[in-house]
């Protein structure tokens, strides 16, 4: 009885080995996107065609997700949360106009320092031609700078894009 347990734990002691090593691999691109995103947590401001921008990113549910507050001028403050969901990084925008459009992140390029999210859906969207944010990008540029560049949709094709430069405030 003593030989097959000291068998049983040594044919599965590799397989606890790998299970080790596999928290260890490097972090997916979804991964890698959320992480970066994790280092604009602070409070941002730009100077926009439409007023003065402040976002205020903070880590909420022990860290699985981020939340975005976005306040310009006197328009009604939006909200943004960026999540994993297995190896995908979505966003959900609360946007002002009512809707709120859920988009999936491109994997994050090191090497133009940039991540894309494109339109998955959308709900309180009564058709694909009513006016929503469609894609989202964000450049980083340092630690205190980055870019985000937002289109909007309406009539089902682009009508502007809302681009800002941030720098960070805390």
């Amino acid at each position: 009885m003593k030989h097959f347990a000291l068998m049983t734990t040594l044919l599965l002691a590799p397989l606890a080995v790998l299970a080790a090593d596999s928290k260890s691999e490097p972090a997916s691109g979804a991964a890698a996107g959320f992480n970066r995103i994790k280092s604009l947590v602070g409070e941002w401001q730009a100077d926009t065609t439409m007023g003065k921008a402040r976002l205020t990113l903070e880590l909420v549910a022990s860290g699985t997700a981020i939340l975005e507050r976005e306040s310009i001028g006197d328009m009604p403050p939006m909200i943004t949360m960026y999540h994993l969901d297995g190896n995908r990084l979505l966003l959900t925008h609360y946007c002002m106009v009512g809707n709120q459009p859920r988009m999936q992140a491109q994997n994050y390029d090191p090497a133009t320092k940039e991540i894309k999210f494109q339109f998955v859906d959308a709900t309180n969207l009564p058709s694909a031609n009513a006016a929503h944010m469609h894609s989202a990008t964000f450049r980083f540029i340092d630690d205190q700078h980055f870019k985000s560049a937002w289109d909007f949709y309406d009539g089902g094709k682009p009508k502007e894009t809302h681009a800002a430069e941030y720098t960070r405030v805390r």
